[in-house]
């Protein structure tokens, strides 16, 4: 999230002048701003956090919480056999991850240059490009579906994802996804002191948007209040078993854009939602 920029502050991106405000972005046009972003952002990104995801481990987030310690998903031995769909894959770290645990894993995501990543790095995992709010698989085809910090923070409804997520969920399937914690929207998107001042409503959920010259959204960061994200899960036909807000841990010394050693010791930086398919 890029909220250093206030209303319309002016900053470059990929050589073009681009404008940080806040107003409405629906559907259509917050998946195509994700879709440009993340395809024009893609070498970036994987250039400077790929050593901290690695290949193939599981991370929830800038914290680090590793799966293979939370056990979110369910106990790890009993991921063996299992059909999971990654939602947001990237570079398909955790799916590769799953499968090293016995899973049958499917990595999706919207962006095409970050499954080329997934094919540079490699693995049996199969990859499909798709829109999380249209999944291209059939009622009860999985027993699992993960997201860490995929999808859902870029959405405008997030509702419609998870009606599908819990389509192709088989009964009683897991839906755990992660995104940056509502709290962070009070506060400038800064590692250092100046992030640790109020200095928006944590109740305006009116979306960040970064624009171009004639005004085209180029990416789209949407804000739900916490209560708004349980509201959502159920009204998405799921039950919210957990909310885990990681600690941060004090081998962890990175700065990730607005996440820091100083911010994390003192406001959550990510939500995870642990839920049940209903029904």
């Amino acid at each position: 999230m890029n909220q250093e920029y206030g209303q319309d502050d002016r900053f470059e991106t990929d050589g073009e002048e681009a404008v940080a405000t806040r107003r409405d972005a629906g559907d259509a046009e917050s998946s195509r701003a994700s879709r440009g972003w993340w395809d024009r952002n893609a070498d970036e990104y994987q250039n400077d956090h790929g050593a901290f995801l690695g290949d193939d481990r599981f991370v929830w987030g800038p914290e680090g919480l590793d799966e293979a310690e939370a056990g979110l998903l369910g106990p790890t031995e009993g991921l063996k056999g299992l059909d999971v769909l990654e939602i947001g894959a990237g570079a398909a770290q955790c799916s590769r991850w799953l499968a090293a645990q016995g899973a049958r894993p499917v990595a999706l995501d919207l962006s095409h240059r970050q499954l080329q990543h997934a094919l540079r790095i490699g693995g049996e995992v199969p990859l499909v490009e798709a829109d999380a709010g249209a999944l291209p698989f059939r009622d009860g085809s999985f027993d699992l579906a993960c997201s860490a910090y995929g999808a859902v923070p870029f959405v405008a409804d997030p509702v419609r994802v998870f009606r599908e997520v819990r389509r192709v969920l088989r009964p009683g399937g897991r839906w755990v996804f992660s995104v940056t914690h509502p709290i962070r929207w009070a506060f400038p998107d800064e590692p250092g002191p100046e992030g640790l001042s109020v200095a928006a409503s944590y109740f305006d959920r009116t979306p960040y948007v970064e624009q171009d010259e004639q005004g085209r959204a180029v990416y789209v960061e949407h804000h739900r209040t916490l209560g708004d994200r349980v509201r959502d899960v159920v009204a998405g036909g799921f039950r919210l078993v957990d909310l885990v807000e990681p600690e941060w841990p004090e081998w962890n010394g990175q700065e990730w854009g607005g996440w820091s050693p100083l911010r994390g010791n003192l406001i959550p930086g990510t939500a995870i939602f642990v839920c049940e398919r209903e029904g």
